[in-house]
Formats: structure tokens, C-alpha cells, sequence
């Protein structure tokens, strides 16, 4: 028995010893101040405001890493390191596209460099520059829209500023967008319908910018419609309501359970019509969740739906010519987290409400119909605390 054991303790000491072996840790060790070899074989490949360098390294069991150092285009000396088990690193934050010169190092386990080898890059255009030239922005109603690209994924910031009190300009945090999405999106409300200049710039994380372009947009005219007019108006297909819930919860200015509109069909989409009493020019729809214990993303909130909208519904309540696509929607969880679970950005989000931009060609209407493809439980069931709809009905 005894000998078994011994065993057994040997054979696992030995493959202790080979794991240790496998690891090759590169630790600093001893004194050894000697120059490490210098790499070889760089090939420069030129990005957006940057470059990619791979390179060869020398067979140097004591070479820890791999660094360069340049210039950046603000003037100031950056550094980037690269592990010894890679075989490439990026150098970034350049704003023009002329010539730099970027001096590559092997480094020794006792912070040792080697002699330089040098290489000239040539930064294809930056992303900042790259972003500027794909804004869009344009009057909506009771603000503006600002979209962009940003091609690259890069780490920006689209910097919106506002008069001080000093008549001078500087950064809107509440406007400024930082984002490393591809899509750069915003929708600004509540200005007055005048003339009013929107002044930007877009920098990266190096600090380097790009020009401040000033844009004037007049916004146009909103209000949110008087809620007294509103009426109920069911058509022939609108979802049947359940649990004695009524259209008319939708703007009684009560929440939660049981004062909201519950309607559900169990043949395709649910609709459910409102008649606003009023013809207009509608900007957004705005609706409010049902909460359960501050949870919204659960039971039947809707996740993917349809806003319609008709100034002379066709009475047989076909979605026909009569109807006019006002807009096509998605709630995204902000959170991402399972079903029944919200957290405080979650239940922040769906507190403030769901505003549904309106297609800016859309005619004047005065019947709002919603169609329910999916809410969060997985049927096509509608529940809608509040609901309120914007836009000019003068």
C-alpha cells in the first residue's frame, strides 16, 4: 500500500515539473544587462489614423516584449507595448496622413531595449475627420435629428456646444454623444420653432479635432395634443380588450394595474385604435408601460409593433390605403438581462416613457391605430398604460 502511494506522489511531481516547463514564464531574472537582438522584417500596413507593423523576432529566450515609440500628431511621445507571443501591434492617434516615424524596440527581460529599427508610416484619414464628413442633421419637430457614421468603431466623442452666459461657446454634455458604435444617432426636443444655430466638432481620445462646423435649423412647430379629445374607436379586427380594461385608461393619468388598455388576439397581430379628436401633423407617439414591482419588459409591453395612422379610416377596419405606415419600432432592453429581471437603467428607461419618432412625410392624421407583432412574453398581446401623441395641429 505503502509503495502505491510513493508512486502516485513521484508521478504527480513529475507533472508538476513539466507544467512548470510548458509555462515559460519570461520573469525578469538575474543581472544580465545585455542588448536583446533587434527585431526584423517590418512590414508597415497603413489604417485610419494609425498603422498595423508586423515584424519577425529574433530567436532571444531573453526578450520579454516589444514596444514602439512615435510622435502622435498632438505632439506629444506615445509608447505601445506588444506581448513577445505576438507577432504585430497598432500605433494610433494620428489626425493628418503624412509621414511619421515610428522606432520599434525588442525588450529584455531586465527592461533592456535593443537598437531601434525604424519605419516610416502614412495614416490613412482619421476617424474624427471620417465622422464629420458623414453628419446629418436636420429640423424635426420641436428639435433636430443628428446622424453619422462612424465607420471605423473608433473611440469618439461628437462634441455639441451651446452659448455660456459670456456669449461664448462651449461643450452641451447633455448633447455630446461619446460612443465607439458604428452608428452615431441623436434626437434633440423641446426648442422653439426659430432659427437657431447648432454648432460641432468631433475628437478622439488623443485629443486631437476636427473644425467646429455651425449649421442653422429651425425646428419645426410641436405640442403635445390636447388629451381631453381623445376617444376610443373600435374597428371591426382591433384585439378584444381583456380583464375589463378600456381604451380610455390610456390617458386617465393613473398607472399600474388595473388602469391600462389590455387587449390581445390569439389570430396574428393585436391592434388597437384611438381617435384623438383632432386632425394633425403628428411628430411622435409616446406611450408608457405597464409596471409590475418597477418591472416593464415582461407580460404583454410590446417589442415589436407598428404605429399607423388615418384621417378617414375605412369603417370595415381593413389596414388598407386608408392607413398610413407612420412608423416601425423595437424595444431593446437596455440591460440585456433574462426575462422578469429589470434593473434601475431598465426601469429608469421605461419610467421616462417609449417616444416613437413619426415619418416626417406623413400626412395629417387623426386616428392612431397600433398593431402588436410580439410583446415580451412571446404573444402578440398589447398593454398600454399612458399614451399621448405630439406634433402641430394648428
Amino acid at each position: 500500500m505503502k509503495r502505491t502511494y510513493y508512486f502516485f506522489i513521484i508521478i504527480a511531481m513529475m507533472l508538476l515539473a513539466a507544467c512548470s516547463k510548458t509555462a515559460e514564464f519570461r520573469d525578469p531574472s538575474g543581472d544580465d544587462r545585455s542588448q536583446p537582438a533587434m527585431l526584423s522584417n517590418a512590414v508597415v500596413q497603413n489604417i485610419a489614423g494609425g498603422a498595423k507593423i508586423s515584424y519577425k523576432l529574433p530567436n532571444d529566450p531573453g526578450i520579454l516584449y516589444v514596444k514602439a515609440v512615435y510622435t502622435g500628431s498632438n505632439g506629444k511621445e506615445a509608447e505601445v507595448k506588444a506581448s513577445y507571443y505576438t507577432s504585430s501591434l497598432v500605433v494610433q492617434g494620428f489626425s493628418d496622413t503624412n509621414p511619421h516615424e515610428v522606432s520599434l524596440y525588442t525588450v529584455s527581460r531586465n527592461e533592456v531595449a535593443s537598437q531601434p529599427v525604424k519605419v516610416e508610416i502614412k495614416p490613412l484619414k482619421a476617424p474624427i475627420f471620417k465622422v464629420l464628413e458623414s453628419v446629418d442633421l436636420y429640423a424635426a419637430f420641436g428639435g433636430y435629428n443628428l446622424t453619422a457614421r462612424n465607420t471605423d468603431s473608433a473611440d469618439v466623442a461628437l462634441i455639441i456646444l451651446k452659448k455660456n452666459d459670456l456669449n461664448e461657446w462651449e461643450p452641451d454634455n447633455n448633447r455630446s454623444i461619446y460612443t465607439s458604435g458604428s452608428i452615431i444617432s441623436s434626437q434633440i426636443r423641446g426648442l422653439d420653432a426659430v432659427e437657431q444655430t447648432v454648432a460641432y466638432f468631433v475628437r478622439d481620445r488623443w485629443g486631437n479635432r476636427t473644425d467646429t462646423v455651425f449649421k442653422s435649423v429651425t425646428p419645426y412647430f410641436e405640442t403635445l395634443m390636447d388629451r381631453s379629445k381623445y376617444k376610443s374607436l373600435p374597428l371591426p379586427g382591433d384585439a378584444p380588450l381583456l380583464y375589463g380594461t378600456v381604451v380610455t385608461n390610456m390617458w386617465d393619468n393613473r398607472l399600474s394595474w388595473p388602469y391600462v388598455a389590455f387587449a390581445e388576439t390569439s389570430a396574428g397581430p393585436s391592434m388597437l385604435t384611438v381617435d384623438m379628436g383632432q386632425i394633425a401633423q403628428v411628430s411622435r407617439i409616446w406611450w408608457l408601460a405597464q409596471s409590475d414591482w418597477n418591472r416593464y419588459y415582461l407580460d404583454r409591453t410590446m417589442k415589436k409593433f407598428e404605429i399607423y395612422g388615418s384621417a378617414n379610416p375605412n369603417p370595415n377596419g381593413a389596414l388598407d390605403d386608408s392607413w398610413y405606415l407612420l412608423g416601425t419600432y423595437e424595444i431593446i432592453k437596455p440591460s440585456g438581462l433574462p426575462y422578469g429581471t429589470d434593473n434601475e437603467l431598465d426601469a429608469a428607461t421605461a419610467r421616462a416613457g417609449f417616444s416613437c419618432d413619426v415619418d416626417l412625410k406623413a400626412p395629417k392624421v387623426r386616428y392612431i391605430r397600433f398593431r402588436s407583432f410580439v410583446n415580451f412574453v412571446g404573444t402578440s398581446g398589447l398593454a398600454i398604460d399612458e399614451f399621448a401623441a405630439y406634433g402641430d395641429n394648428r
